[in-house]
């Protein structure tokens, strides 16, 4: 089927709203909701059919205009604001359920992800360290309104970053982002504010 949605979109991973991209984006669409309450998805947002969306136990509810790429993987419980967009190739996995969203992911607006991004809300149980490293314990992931996060980040359980941030290509954020700030680096560290010209010592 892959061919198709490729002659279709003519080799776009992200959809337009051509007649062939409008098909293409139905078809996602009619593939996503099979889960039934457990995905909501407004008619403005635009899903490509080799997209993996799956909401597992949880919730996973998209804004109005979000757009997701082909061959983007968004499972579990997430929570996406208006006007978002996951390129080609990015993971976002969150974890816990309706009941108990220990590790949701929630996504505020305007929010840009670029490919290959990994953003997952839990870590393996490695408490004990004779012991086999065990299921998945679940802590939330907040991105804030107006964040670009750039391609081949990794976004760690339990991390808040701030409104107006940019985390530059490559950066393994572990802690926390203030707003307005652009990190990168492994670990990530602040650069500069981008209210200002000034760079982090």
């Amino acid at each position: 089927m892959s061919v198709v949605w490729n002659y279709l979109n003519r080799g776009a991973n992200m959809l337009t709203q051509s007649r062939g991209d409008r098909f293409t984006s139905w078809c996602g669409r009619r593939m996503a909701l099979r889960h039934g309450d457990q995905i909501i998805l407004p008619e403005s947002t635009r899903v490509h059919p080799n997209a993996l969306i799956n909401p597992r136990k949880g919730l996973l509810r998209f804004g109005e205009g979000c757009s997701v790429a082909t061959g983007a993987i968004v499972q579990g419980n997430i929570s996406f604001g208006d006007r978002c967009s996951v390129q080609t190739g990015s993971i976002l996995v969150g974890y816990g359920t309706r009941e108990d969203p220990k590790g949701q992911i929630t996504i505020g607006n305007h929010v840009r992800i670029a490919p290959f991004v990994q953003i997952m809300a839990g870590n393996h149980d490695i408490s004990d360290p004779e012991a086999p490293i065990g299921g998945v314990i679940g802590e939330p992931i907040v991105i804030e309104d107006n964040v670009w996060v750039g391609g081949r980040v990794v976004i760690t359980a339990g991390v808040t970053v701030g409104r107006n941030a940019i985390l530059a290509a490559g950066a393994v954020v572990t802690k926390d982002v203030p707003p307005y700030a652009i990190v990168g680096g492994v670990p990530a560290k602040v650069i500069r504010d981008r209210r200002t010209d000034q760079y982090a010592k």
